[in-house]
């Protein structure tokens, strides 16, 4: 319901002019009970002029006298200031003047009841500024000390909802941490413990079995290499050696060029012995 224009003035003159009851005159009102009966008798507001809510258009006699006769009640606003209360939940640019007066009363009940909203949410909530909250978190706002806590649903301000929405919107979002699972290291059982054994055979005899292949292709390697060699120097032996061939043949052609001349020399010398002989003997 929306707090009347003025309350304290309305509450003076409902108790002055009716017979409801504290109960009723305070939820009109949203005044504290206590502070109801204090104007009763005089403590509270005693300076205070009474302001009528019929003449402002808020209230009705007939509604006034349905809530005297019914004490369980409660005093209900015109339909014009309902309106403008539903007006507000649709679009907060309509305000009666008793909802704008209240906004801070609603600025300290939502930072008392739920201070972990944000101040932009509380913006947005009441439609105010963000100086305003701080300085009611603060205490240092110019009206402190008359301000008194109301629920910004009851006023029309806002619905329910919207309180939750903006809790839940300004709850910290978890961090997502990254934490490493440490490892259950299980018994191992006896089928895994031979799978394991076997591997490891598996693993002991392939070793010796590659060292052995390594050893026979280093082997292989080096008799390839000692092969190589020794057709190499047999190569070279046969070389060698047809070079001392063909050289001797070409001494033994050389050496019996020479001896050719010297066999016809001979053989001319001997011819010429012959005759020179016959001479002698026949001179004889």
């Amino acid at each position: 319901m929306t707090a009347p224009l003025m309350p304290k003035a309305t509450a003076v003159w409902l108790v002055e002019n009716t017979t409801l009851t504290f109960r009723q005159i305070s939820v009109f009102c949203e005044i504290h009970e206590l502070e109801i009966q204090a104007m009763a008798d005089g403590d509270v507001s005693s300076n205070i002029r009474g302001l009528s809510p019929v003449d402002n258009g808020q209230l009705t006699w007939e509604e006034i006298h349905r809530c005297e006769a019914d004490k369980k009640a409660n005093l209900e606003a015109c339909v014009m200031e309902r309106n403008v209360k539903l007006r507000n939940q649709k679009s907060k640019k309509v305000l009666s003047p008793s909802q704008r007066q209240d906004k801070p009363n609603a600025i300290l009940w939502i930072v008392k009841n739920y201070p972990s909203i944000k101040d932009s949410l509380i913006c947005k909530l009441i439609g105010t500024t963000k100086g305003t909250i701080s300085s009611i978190r603060d205490g240092s706002h110019k009206d402190m000390s008359s301000l008194r806590p109301k629920n910004p649903v009851t006023i029309g301000l806002c619905s329910e909802a919207d309180i939750e929405k903006a809790l839940v919107a300004s709850q910290p979002k978890p961090v997502k941490e990254k934490v490493k699972k440490e490892k259950v290291k299980k018994a191992p059982t006896k089928k895994k413990v031979t799978k394991k054994k076997a591997a490891k055979k598996k693993v002991a005899k392939k070793a010796p079995a590659k060292k052995a292949s390594a050893k026979k292709t280093a082997a292989k390697k080096a008799t390839k290499k000692s092969v190589e060699k020794k057709t190499t120097k047999k190569v070279v032996a046969k070389k060698s050696a047809d070079k001392k061939a063909t050289v001797k043949k070409a001494a033994v052609k050389k050496a019996t060029v020479k001896k050719a001349p010297a066999k016809k020399a001979t053989a001319k010398k001997t011819a010429a012995k012959k005759p020179a002989a016959k001479k002698n003997a026949a001179k004889k």
